[in-house]
């Protein structure tokens, strides 16, 4: 068994660390910070955009099973990697596209899915095809309070779970069922 590792940021990290969990080959989604400034960060002082992190998501994934390429598919289907530090209403950098490579095949493989994507009508309804996702050498990953940790699991009548974690589930149940992990 291969296990990967790759970190992941595309707005608040509730989203995604749900999305993830839900995909085979997946092994462990841990939400977190990364590619900031200061060591070991809280969620408050994240959430003000000053400490230059991203809420982002730390997979660990088995490469026998899922390819980077694929959960790389997943990642950019289900935000807007052509928005800069923005994903719907949460705005700051702490919300940016970002991937976080370990390696120069990780690299290379986000190069070309950038590329690829850029030069296909990806997002046929936007005027310009511009993906802001920032590519960069991980460095450090700090996790997140432990209140995170299945947050929309454990928070179902919270108003941004209900409004829009659901509707980014939905879309990925919509377009990525056939990754589903098995019952």
């Amino acid at each position: 068994m291969a296990i990967d590792k790759i970190t992941l940021g595309s707005g608040c990290f509730w989203c995604i660390e749900n999305i993830f969990k839900r995909v085979k080959g997946v092994q462990t989604v841990k939400s977190g910070y990364s590619a900031g400034d200061n060591i070991n960060p809280s969620y408050e002082e994240v959430i003000t955009g000053t400490t230059n992190h991203a809420e982002v998501i730390e997979i660990d994934f088995n490469s026998d099973v899922i390819s980077l390429d694929t959960l790389l598919t997943i990642f950019f289907g289900i935000h807007d990697p052509t928005t800069l530090n923005r994903q719907g209403n949460d705005s700051g950098s702490q919300y940016r596209s970002i991937i976080l490579y370990r390696d120069e095949q990780q690299k290379q493989i986000s190069e070309q899915k950038i590329a690829e994507l850029s030069n296909a009508d990806y997002l046929n309804d936007k005027e310009e095809n511009n993906i802001v996702t920032e590519l960069k050498r991980f460095e450090q990953f700090y996790s997140a309070e432990s209140y995170h940790d299945d947050y929309y699991d454990n928070n179902p009548d919270n108003q941004y779970c209900q409004l829009v974690v659901a509707r980014k589930i939905q879309k990925f149940l919509a377009n990525f069922s056939h990754l589903l992990k098995e019952e």
